[in-house]
């Protein structure tokens, strides 16, 4: 059967027209009851004698959830003591367009067969689909359809002979409850239901907090006994109509990491290099944005704009019942002449709430009832209140939280308790938190996934020596850090007859056995990118590809993809070429083995000789690409040894950079480069590229003023004078200063960016960090999708594959992008904090003197570099009760603070020592204290009286 819907729509151009589309309606949809016997084929989906454990009903029944139920209480249905319950597709579809995260939740339950999720195409059967009356609100037409599939279900179970199965809606909507009980249904609110499962105490922690207070036009009201504690939002077809005008601006909210009361709204995104911030300071101001939504913001007058506070400030309240908004902007208050765009919140377009990490905060008072403060992982997100009956047993652990709401009343969002992770300190529970919060997938691979790989033994085939060049013979090595086994990259050269020299570049062919349109694709897509901790690696692709079949190993048979250029002794590029190879690795060597290979001149043989050629060559490419106005930034990286038993860090000590990790930086920069130029020429508009855009001029001003304490004016008009400042601002007694110099610039510099080609003019391609028009990653497909992607275009260009739809898709391929963009910011964000976990383990319960540089002054702290542990610590100024005696005068133009006639300026050295603080368990961090220069009642005595760490001085 065949009926027809008709509405009316406005084009771009500004008519209206009549659209009619055909909406297909079939009798033999089924039911997926094992009970039914009037459906023309069995079904399993939803069990005959289902187990139910509610005092509400004494028959078995199945569950029929509304839309609002499945949005907010989705991680108590996501129990698994939830079974043989029905989704409509109305609720299905309804969720699909307002909550991306429920919807994909409610996918993963509705695939796991143990748990009897049935999806009812309730729109498409012919007895249940409901046309939408004259008059009436969508929102009403799909609550009087949940009621009619509810009515079918209720009479279609009964035909079957002997049945006794009932369907219960649970709906927390009065008027469709109350529709509902009109109607016959057998319906309860979710809360109702819950309570009544007594078998289940827990479940109700777990229970959303919904706000009532909010309307569906988005218009907010509270109760006349509540005190208001912020403005409320505007009306949605308000802020619609004013975002038009320009009275408002919409944008993605970023919380202060150092200061609750601050923030900034990107307006064209936080990665935009063109983005428009606004500077949104004080808590009415921020208006119950959290971290990460998209907001509306009224610019304020000029008179009232403000400017980032010093400060560093901590919500450090305790009390979940105390709904005082402090008024702390007296602490914020700048000088006119700094002032920047200031904005204010009035509505809330999209949140982006998710489950969040972290720990209940202990009680102000003990005895507390069971109203908590939840502290997050993320310092950026706002402490929620929830309630728990299990408040004492989960002080201890790391729990997750999720937000329901944030009443114009409530001084802190309102929460439900989901789940707990185990024990606070334990590495395996800390580990879990890092993932969590950086939104890194970290499941085991499905079978989906693990049936896509080849089978064992694998071997070369003829068919495989048909299409690919056969360079077996080649002494072809690898070169990358201690214990590496994801192996994707490796080199040879080689000197011809003509005194020319061919230098490959060999790549892990991971596009070999990763399909397009496979599982195991999807899947790759999705992660994006390896993410490295400091005791694991959480893999793209499965162990099988990562560590074995792709992993370029020393005496192995490896696909690959080539890249050869014939080269002159100036490293001048005669010609390239591209294509599928066969190769054996000679060699697999760590940085230092090949280094110690190139300096040994007792050795010859063709591995030493071509690591010795490939070094010179890289020397001069080098000194092209830095002449060229390539960048050489700085940040601190450091290793940790470990425990053998214990996997604890017994030692931590900077990466040591060698000429051969230079060596190899080098070929794969210029063989990405390289393949850059041949997929753009090939496919102009959906070539995969990464950018990186040069930094506003704004941006530089730290660097600028860093670089005037020391005497230098650091020109950032243009890449290349940026690099030689960088080059000429030295400093004999002070060795480091250099480096950290560099530090701050790379600070100042925008994000690196993958982009579809056809989204962007040429002129936006540029990659301002290493000055060239042009740029891709191909060199790691083992830990990088992009590189795959990149590997399936070249292929395509150079004949040795096919193509498909989305390869050649500028918007799609855009849209991949976007994923990749995230994935990859998310993976470096993660590795960071894996290595501040470990620092904090090496530190614990030990009090270390170390030598450091002052990098920035703040108006109540020092940020503390210390190189060798490659940590940047805040030295916090007056914090102390038993140093108030001691004043420090912060002069913002230096910047210096000064106490005692003693001037700290950045760059000094210092002497410190660092123990890790305890008492805010949730955030344990390092502190400091300072013994040198020594100010009187402020500086701590030395530890002993030699100079600390003697043997391992760093300045």
């Amino acid at each position: 059967m065949i009926t027809s819907k008709v509405f009316v729509k406005k084009t771009k151009l500004g008519s209206v027209v009549k659209a009619v589309r055909e909406h297909y309606l079939r009798d033999d949809i089924l039911c997926g009851s094992a009970v039914c016997t009037e459906c023309p084929e069995p079904s399993t989906c939803l069990e005959a004698f289902p187990t139910n454990y509610s005092d509400l009903r004494k028959n078995p029944h199945y569950l029929i959830p509304d839309t609002n139920v499945v949005i907010h209480q989705i991680d108590v249905l996501g129990e698994s003591v939830f079974k043989n319950v029905i989704i409509l597709q109305t609720v299905l579809e309804e969720i699909r367009h307002r909550h991306s995260p429920a919807y994909n939740r409610l996918k993963e339950v509705l695939s796991n067969n143990d748990r009897h999720f049935y999806a009812f195409t309730n729109e498409h059967h012919r007895q249940t689909y409901t046309e939408r009356k004259p008059g009436e609100s969508a929102n009403d037409r799909n609550d009087r359809a949940i009621r009619n599939a509810v009515k079918w279900y209720q009479e279609h179970l009964k035909l079957s002979h002997g049945s006794n199965v009932e369907v219960v809606l649970l709906t927390n909507d009065k008027e469709n409850s109350m529709k509902a009980e009109e109607e016959g249904l057998n319906v309860y609110t979710f809360s109702e239901y819950v309570k009544s499962m007594k078998q289940f105490p827990s479940l109700m922690d777990k229970l959303a907090n919904i706000n009532m207070n909010e309307k569906n036009d988005g218009h907010e009201f509270v109760s006349k006994k509540s005190k208001v504690l912020y403005p409320e939002y505007w009306k949605l077809s308000k802020i619609q109509e004013s975002l038009k005008t320009g009275t408002l601006v919409q944008g993605k909210f970023q919380a202060s990491r150092e200061n609750y009361l601050e923030g900034y709204v990107f307006i064209g995104g936080e990665d935009d290099s063109d983005s428009k911030s606004v500077f949104i300071q004080g808590l009415k101001n921020l208006n119950r944005s959290v971290h990460g939504d998209i907001v509306a913001v009224q610019i304020l007058p000029e008179d009232q704009w403000t400017c980032p506070s010093s400060l560093v400030l901590e919500d450090k309240k305790k009390n979940p019942d105390d709904d005082k908004v402090d008024d702390e902007e007296k602490l914020l208050k700048k000088k006119s002449a700094a002032k920047i765009l200031s904005g204010s919140v009035v509505g809330v377009i999209k949140r982006n709430w998710r489950p969040y990490c972290g720990m209940l905060q202990p009680p102000s008072i003990k005895g507390q009832s069971s109203f908590f403060l939840f502290l997050p992982s993320e310092r950026r997100i706002p402490k929620i209140r929830i309630q728990t009956r299990q408040g004492e047993k989960l002080l201890s652990q790391r729990i997750i939280v999720s937000i329901d709401s944030w009443p114009r009343d409530s001084r802190y969002p309102q929460g439900h308790f989901v789940k707990c992770l185990g024990e606070v300190g334990e590495k395996e529970t800390e580990n879990q938190v890092l993932l969590l919060e950086h939104d890194i997938p970290h499941l085991p691979f499905s079978k989906a996934v693990l049936d896509c790989l080849p089978e064992l033994p694998w071997i070369i085939t003829d068919k495989d020596l048909a299409v690919r060049r056969d360079i077996r013979d080649i002494a072809i090595c690898s070169v990358d850090p201690p214990g590496c086994t994801d192996i994707d990259d490796a080199l040879h050269c080689r000197k011809l007859e003509n005194g020319n020299f061919e230098v490959g570049v060999h790549i892990a062919d991971v596009s070999h056995f990763i399909r397009p349109g496979t599982a195991i694709d999807a899947e790759a897509a999705m992660r994006g990118t390896t993410v490295y901790l400091v005791d694991k690696r959480i893999d793209m692709v499965p162990e099988l590809l990562s560590s074995n079949l792709c992993s370029l190993r020393g005496n192995e048979e490896r696909f690959a993809f080539s890249v050869i250029w014939e080269m002159t002794s100036d490293a001048k590029i005669l010609r390239s070429s591209f294509f599928k190879s066969i190769i054996k690795s000679k060699a697999a060597l760590t940085y230092a083995e090949a280094q110690m290979r190139i300096d040994d001149i007792s050795l010859n043989d063709d591995i030493t000789v071509s690591l010795r050629l490939l070094n010179s060559l890289a020397k001069i490419l080098k000194k092209q690409r830095i002449d060229n106005g390539a960048l050489s930034l700085a940040s601190s990286e450091v290793r940790f040894a470990m425990d053998n038993e214990t996997h604890d860090p017994i030692d931590v000590e900077k990466k040591e950079l060698k000429e051969t990790n230079s060596m190899v930086e080098e070929f794969m920069l210029l063989a990405n480069i390289s393949v850059a130029k041949r997929i753009h020429e090939e496919f102009p508009e959906c070539a995969l590229l990464r950018r990186h855009p040069a930094p506003a001029l704004s941006n530089f001003e730290p660097l600028i003023k860093a670089g005037l304490t020391k005497g230098f004016s650091m020109d950032v008009g243009t890449g290349k004078a940026l690099a030689e400042s960088l080059d000429a601002a030295t400093v004999t007694e002070n060795p480091y200063f250099n480096t950290m110099l560099r530090m701050v610039a790379t600070r100042c510099m925008a994000q690196a960016l993958y982009f579809s080609s056809g989204v962007l003019p040429v002129s936006e391609y540029f990659h301002y960090g290493l000055a060239v028009p042009i740029y891709t990653h191909f060199t790691s497909p083992i830990r990088r999708y992009s590189d795959v992607i990149v590997h399936r275009l070249l292929a395509v260009a150079i004949g040795a594959d096919v193509t498909y739809p989305s390869l050649v898709d500028k918007n799609k391929t855009q849209d991949l992008c976007n994923n990749l963009n995230y994935r990859h910011k998310q993976a470096q964000y993660c590795g960071r904090s894996s290595v501040n976990l470990y620092t904090h383990i090496f530190f614990k319960d030990k009090t270390v003197e170390e030598e450091g540089y002052i990098l920035f002054i703040r108006e109540n702290a020092l940020q503390v570099l210390l190189p060798r542990f490659g940590l940047e610590c805040t030295l916090y100024l007056n914090s102390n009760k038993e140093n108030d005696n001691v004043i420090f005068t912060y002069d913002e133009k230096g910047p210096t603070q000064s106490a005692h006639g003693i001037i700290l300026r950045q760059f000094d050295p210092v002497i410190v020592q660092l123990h890790i603080d305890k008492t805010n368990v949730q955030h344990q961090k390092t502190t400091l204290k300072l013994v040198k220069p020594f100010i009187p009642g402020f500086s701590v005595e030395p530890l002993s009286q030699e100079p600390p760490l003697k043997k391992k001085k760093t300045m």
